[in-house]
């Protein structure tokens, strides 16, 4: 793909820019945050929609899978969409399904529709890479690594505003306000995306790879049903071996496809570079522990004192103790821009890969004390909002412009993944012992600890592999490395 160069900016032009690429960071930050939040914000509230809705808990767990399946089929689908057809289109379009399917999820009279009304809401999920790639397309040069932070640390940060706020959204309101109040947000970021922001210039003119999205679709959703319903089918019943066995012999033969089409929906060249595919490794690792986090903390603050070891907190008084987490998300967020800018990627990746080990390392040692678990929050915290900017700016460096939607978007699935195997697996754990009323023991959540302080050093690992030549500075100078390739609209294909 030849690279075309942008004409020479006029004097004005830098204000100007900045202006646009503040409102821009705005409104895909707005609708970023409302995904995210609604990945997250019907888990803690599960047992009273299967009160409200009639349905068994085991039913209404659709209302999450369904999610979990959408947004991981149509994420890099869509994200390789946006490349070819134009990032504000499609941004525009995604939010319009979001906006559509929370309307429904609120107005929703039953289980059926709002599961409906979730695939919908999961549509969604190439926000990020779209908006991602919009940064990187239009925003001054000196501010995009900060602004990719800021935005790649919405998806924990939505997650953790998620849970904090269900509690008191139920409790002192209805279900249905689960909905309307993220809806504000997704109009907000649509009107946005109408009326203040401009298509971006960068294309890849081509066709979407219809068998290669068939392929990846069935791949992907007998992976994450099998992941997602194994713990209650049974890891060795014959649904979850089935789909398991379909879903690895489907993700071999997407890649014998993908390496033969002339314009692949995942170019398995750019995922062979060490770059990518070792970021996407800390991705699905670090999915698996942020919600082993969002997971554990929680649950923990609210087991009763009576067991020894519980802290007797309300479903509102647990999810308070997740603000220092979202909190650190947000600052670390932008401290890994920064960081990305001055040394590289590989540095905030391997310091924030460090950090979650060891904010899991502290309770797996000893989680008696409220600061211990107050303290896991906040490393973690710190470590995700370092790894997160630092995952998005490696890949924005390591990619062509032009396949930045469909390679960002792959990034988010394997974090998608992560997070349906590291809920599976903890899961797991702590039903592997519990006492005769149910509840999972000490030593359950001790093991449950330290399997994610494994993983994490396990993503520690993986960072260090990270090239080191993906160099500073590099996120703010297109034209070096594979990076640029910018080719504005109408401009040559492949």
């Amino acid at each position: 793909m030849t690279s075309t160069a942008s004409p020479p900016a006029s004097s004005g032009a830098p204000t100007t820019q900045t202006a646009a690429g503040g409102s821009l960071l705005l409104y895909v930050a707005l609708g970023g945050l409302a995904f995210a939040v609604l990945q997250s914000l019907v888990a803690p509230a599960l047992p009273i929609l299967a009160r409200e809705l009639d349905a068994s808990v085991a039913d209404t767990s659709w209302v999450l899978t369904a999610y979990l399946l959408s947004a991981s089929v149509l994420t890099p689908i869509l994200g390789r969409l946006g490349d070819i057809v134009g990032k504000r289109k499609a941004l525009i379009g995604v939010l319009v399904v979001l906006a559509i399917g929370t309307l429904l999820a609120a107005l929703a009279p039953g289980l059926g529709v709002l599961i409906v009304a979730r695939v919908l809401q999961g549509a969604s999920g190439a926000i990020m890479p779209l908006s991602i790639g919009m940064i990187r397309d239009e925003m001054p040069h000196d501010k995009v690594s900060v602004s990719v932070g800021i935005v790649s640390a919405i998806a924990g940060i939505g997650a953790g505003v998620g849970i904090v706020a269900a509690g008191p959204i139920v409790e002192h309101l209805s279900w249905h306000w689960l909905f309307w109040l993220p809806l504000v947000l997704v109009v907000i970021a649509l009107a946005g995306a109408v009326f203040a922001m401009k298509e971006s210039p960068v294309r890849a003119p081509g066709r979407l790879d219809l068998v290669g999205a068939a392929v990846l679709t069935v791949s992907l959703l007998a992976l994450l049903l099998a992941i997602s319903k194994g713990q209650a089918w049974g890891w060795s019943d014959g649904k979850t071996v089935g789909l398991l066995a379909l879903g690895v012999v489907a993700l071999a033969a997407l890649v014998a496809v993908e390496s033969r089409v002339r314009e692949p929906l995942i170019d398995m060249r750019l995922l062979r570079q060490r770059g990518v595919w070792t970021t996407d490794l800390v991705g699905l690792i670090l999915g698996f522990a942020m919600f082993g986090t969002f997971l554990l903390i929680p649950t923990l603050l609210q087991l009763p004192e009576s067991t020894g070891f519980g802290f007797g907190k309300s479903v509102s008084a647990a999810g308070l103790f997740l603000l220092p987490t979202v909190l650190m998300l947000i600052v670390f967020g932008v401290v890994g821009g920064i960081l990305v800018r001055r040394f590289g990627p590989k540095v905030p990746l391997v310091v924030g890969a460090l950090c979650v080990a060891l904010g899991f390392l502290l309770p797996a040692i000893d989680h008696a004390a409220l600061w211990q678990v107050l303290a896991s929050g906040v490393l973690v915290g710190i470590g995700l909002g370092l790894a997160f900017s630092a995952m998005s700016n490696a890949i924005i460096l390591a990619v062509p412009a032009a396949q930045t939607g469909v390679a960002i978007g792959v990034n988010n699935v394997a974090r998608t993944v992560g997070s349906s195997v590291g809920t599976a697996v903890i899961a797991a754990v702590l039903a592997s012992s519990v006492t005769s009323q149910g509840i999972a023991t000490n030593g359950a959540f001790t093991a449950a600890f330290w399997t994610c302080t494994g993983a994490a050093l396990l993503a520690v690992l993986a960072a260090l592999a990270l090239p080191s030549a993906l160099a500073r500075g590099a996120v703010d100078a297109p034209g070096t490395g594979a990076a640029p390739d910018r080719v504005p609209a109408g401009a040559g294909g492949h």
